[in-house]
């Protein structure tokens, strides 16, 4: 038979007939008649336009808020709603019309838990657009109290509710409804609680956060006072959570007092053994948080209540000393030790990241370096990324890597991580395994000899740009000043394919990386006249639309470095002498008005007209005829000390 097209006309006549089962008198057919429409309407913007046209809404609307309406109708209607609101603006401004505001807040004070979070996802959808009236959310002052007593109902909830103060907060009403939330909670935890989750990441709740006024004193005194001791455990946590958040968007300073005699304090008092599993975990990854990205911050915690030897703890004593007596805390800790493990490892991780003392005393902690290594083939992912993240942040150590590193072979379990990781574990441990590469690390012949090479080159051909980067980065460095024999497996296992494919990246990083293996690779002449013999002419095609491309200064840069040491080589000379275009490149960049690129071009020309080598002559005499000369001269008076240096040696070359 022969396939209809259906027309607006039968949409419209569908659409009709869902809308004259809501009046239906029979409840069950009702309900089946809001399930099938919420099927009909999912993803089909011309069917809930037709829906709104016809009336649908104050009847689905009125069904939600009889109490003669079993409570999944009700649920049932709400999902419908919601999905109405998730078409177009039109939409929205149809359903504000139609009053929808009010009675999915009148929903809110229903008990099911189901029927909340379908009332509290449609409000959501409506009030992140930007054609709803804000102020519908506080034109009854005892909406925003309610509202607040459902955050921790479930995840969800709390999803919702965050999502619409967050978006209340980024119209200009965010004071507003900062104050709301302050006055509505005559518990002041639950203000605390809210604002903890609103600020999280959020630079303009933050900034607004520190202009509230609480009977005229800044909100950040009030958190302040909320840290001291005598105040409970959860109200001090909390506040430092608040103090920290709007610390990391920006809205306090780092050396301000609040954050370094009060946040800080309170939040090392956390990590102590007396204290709950629960408390210990959050006062530690809210520390690590707070200081990650503070040298200063880092080290006044690292000398603050011997905090490096607490931690230690937290690998010996999952309970504190006040639970022991308590059998059900007992069990519960030992399940959930784990946890106290990622946190130490966060907190040491952001502790050592930059200052050199205090990652000799976390390696010197006892155990340390053996209780990261067990930590890597734990069966938790989260302790696993931890013990990796803190591993990284050691390595960045030279002592370490000489020392530490070297004596606990490290780099074996990191090497067994690496294997079959998801993505997050896989970014941490091959930014690790690329500093345990580094010329001077012991692990880094050993590491040679476990077949790497082939693992690098697999993460290279990766989705993720961050794991592109780690492994061509790992190969650079592997390269740096390597045999022959390392070199050649590295092109052979990478393959000239995939070699070019990098060079093409979109992202930069990995293009950066990518130019400083190939670098490496043409570095002393055996190796570069090899190389050049096999790959040369796909080499010099990269060069060529790099310098020609829309590159930044460092990748040409790079680049033009690349053809100096093409130059250096014995026999490579002549694939830049016979290419007509690269002279003209070269000199092209030899009057750019970049200093860099003019002195990696001049470097280029020097090393073509060395005098000892063989053809020197030639090579002298055909770029003079191309004007060489004349542009070396006019840069021997360049204002640059070492451009006019480089410009002299060269014009010696032809005054030998």
């Amino acid at each position: 038979s022969a396939l209809l097209l259906e027309t607006s006309t039968d949409i419209t006549a569908t659409s009709r007939h869902y809308v004259d089962r809501l009046f239906d008198p029979d409840p069950q057919n009702v309900l089946q008649g809001v399930i099938d429409m919420k099927n009909a309407v999912i993803g089909n913007n011309k069917q809930k336009a037709n829906l709104i046209v016809l009336g649908a809404v104050p009847r689905l609307l009125y069904l939600l808020q009889q109490s003669s309406s079993s409570l999944e109708l009700r649920t049932e209607c709400a999902v419908v709603l919601g999905s109405l609101a998730m078409g177009t603006e039109n939409n929205i401004k149809s359903l504000v019309d139609c009053h929808i505001i009010p009675a999915l807040l009148q929903g809110l004070l229903c008990s099911d838990l189901i029927f909340i979070e379908a009332c509290l996802r449609c409000l959501r959808t409506i009030f992140i657009s930007p054609v709803t009236p804000v102020q519908l959310l506080y034109t009854d002052p005892t909406v925003i109290p309610h509202i607040m007593s459902l955050l921790s109902r479930s995840q969800h909830t709390q999803e919702y509710i965050t999502q619409i103060f967050a978006h209340c907060c980024k119209e200009m009403n965010c004071l507003c409804i900062c104050n709301c939330i302050f006055n509505a909670c005559h518990v002041r935890m639950q203000a605390l609680k809210c604002f903890s989750v609103l600020a999280y990441e959020n630079a303009q709740v933050s900034m607004t956060l520190v202009n509230v006024l609480v009977d005229g004193e800044q909100l950040s005194q009030v958190f302040a006072r909320m840290m001291q001791r005598d105040k409970p455990i959860e109200m001090q946590l909390t506040a430092a959570k608040c103090l920290t958040y709007m610390c990391r968007a920006g809205a306090i300073r780092t050396d301000d007092n609040c954050i370094i005699l009060k946040t800080l304090p309170c939040l090392v008092r956390m990590c102590s053994k007396e204290r709950l599993l629960e408390e210990r975990v959050e006062g530690a990854e809210t520390l690590a948080f707070l200081m990650e990205p503070d040298i200063e911050l880092q080290r006044i915690a690292s000398v603050t209540d011997h905090l490096v030897s607490m931690l230690a703890d937290y690998f010996k004593y999952p309970s504190s000393v006040s639970a022991i007596t308590d059998i059900k805390r007992l069990d519960h800790d030992l399940k959930h030790a784990h946890e106290l493990r990622q946190a130490a490892f966060k907190l040491y991780a952001s502790l050592g990241s930059n200052d050199e003392d205090i990652r000799k005393k976390i390696t010197e902690t006892e155990n340390m370096m053996d209780r990261i290594v067990s930590g890597l083939s734990e069966s938790s992912i989260k302790v696993r990324l931890a013990a990796v993240r803190c591993l990284h942040s050691l390595s960045r150590s030279v002592q370490q890597l000489r020392t530490s590193f070297h004596d606990h072979a490290v780099w074996k379990p990191l090497m067994k991580l690496l294997q079959n990781a998801p993505d997050e574990v896989l970014v941490m441990a091959s930014s690790t395994l690329c500093n345990l590469l580094l010329e001077f690390s012991p692990s880094k012949e050993p590491i040679l000899e476990s077949g790497v090479i082939e693992l690098l080159c697999s993460l290279t051909q990766s989705d993720s740009p961050a794991l592109r980067v780690n492994g061509i980065w790992a190969l650079m460095n592997m390269a740096f000043q390597a045999d022959q024999k390392v070199k050649v497996e590295i092109v052979r296992a990478l393959g000239t394919e995939q070699l070019f494919r990098l060079l093409s990246d979109p992202d930069t990083n990995v293009l950066m990386k990518t130019l400083g293996l190939l670098r490496n690779l043409l570095s002393t002449r055996p190796h570069i006249d090899q190389i050049m013999s096999s790959h040369g002419k796909q080499i010099m095609q990269a060069v060529t639309l790099i310098l020609e491309g829309e590159h930044s200064i460092e990748v040409k840069e790079q680049t033009l470095c690349i053809l100096a040491n093409i130059a250096d080589g014995n026999t490579a000379k002549e694939l830049i002498m016979t290419n007509d275009d690269m002279p003209q490149k070269i000199k092209y960049y030899m009057g750019h008005s970049n200093v860099k690129l003019q002195l990696a071009a001049t470097f280029c020309i020097s090393n073509l007209i060395w005098n000892e080598e063989d053809g020197s002559q030639e090579r002298q005499d055909k770029l003079r005829e191309m004007g060489f000369v004349d542009i070396l001269h006019k840069l021997t008076q360049a204002s640059d000390p070492s451009l006019c240096d480089r410009a002299k040696t060269a014009m010696q070359q032809y005054l030998a």
